[in-house]
């Protein structure tokens, strides 16, 4: 599986190129203690610094990063980001644009009559057939001040125009700086083909592995990080 990132030439130099999430976990989760004092257990408990599907939804596919510093001032957005003008007719030069309150009526992320904002795309994205690029909100990142809004795009079709994502912005109080580099989209690729669903009671022999699974988690830490988790093979990239 490829996926390949494109952009405007004369923008090359002056775009953060889209990153491993493996390679851009927060500092919050770094500086995690791997153990915790909890009063309702009377002794220390792990975290979830060690908890394999909590770290491993963090680090799969590819973060989109913000290309620029933008200033923001209680819902007021502005940037100084001085680039080329792109070789590329009815390419975008700001890194945000918006979606007027009227696009999403009734929706549960409507607020207010408050604008989405939409992170503008500086590069396309291209998938083999059969894939379509599944973009959300960086996974596990409640410190952000937005959150996407969820979107899947057959991109093995779609990948000559730039994929936007759109978002609302969920503390009205804040006055800041958003730096360059945020990440503000986690994309992945899944196949299209649609699985066929499968229902059964349990037979004797799972009956008994279920239980033999269980008393096994119970029974000591790290059963499946030691026994079931699978080795994930590290994103490459390719000049």
């Amino acid at each position: 599986m490829r996926m390949i990132f494109r952009c405007d030439p004369a923008l090359s130099d002056h775009l953060p190129r889209p990153v491993p999430a493996r390679g851009a976990l927060p500092d919050w989760l770094r500086a995690m203690p791997a153990h915790a004092p909890s009063e309702i257990h009377g002794r220390e408990i792990r975290t979830v610094k060690q908890c394999p599907p909590f770290v491993d939804a963090m680090t799969h596919g590819v973060l989109i990063l913000l290309p620029c510093d933008v200033t923001v001032d209680r819902g007021s957005f502005s940037w100084a980001w001085n680039i080329p003008e792109p070789s590329t007719s009815g390419h975008p030069r700001s890194p945000l644009s918006f979606h007027v309150a009227a696009q999403f009526p009734d929706t549960p992320f409507a607020r207010n009559g408050q604008a989405a904002i939409k992170f503008n795309s500086f590069w396309t994205i291209e998938l083999e057939p059969g894939w379509s690029l599944f973009a959300t909100h960086p996974v596990n990142r409640d410190d952000l001040p937005f959150r996407l809004i969820t979107g899947l795009v057959d991109a093995d079709r779609f990948h000559d125009g730039g994929i936007n994502f759109p978002g609302v912005w969920v503390q009205p109080d804040f006055s800041g700086v958003l730096p360059k580099g945020t990440p503000v989209a986690q994309v992945f690729a899944v196949p299209r083909a649609a699985p066929q669903l499968v229902f059964e009671s349990f037979d004797e022999v799972h009956k008994e592995a279920y239980e033999k699974t269980v008393a096994e988690v119970l029974a000591a830490p790290n059963v499946y990080r030691k026994h079931f988790r699978a080795r994930r093979g590290r994103l490459t990239t390719t000049e």
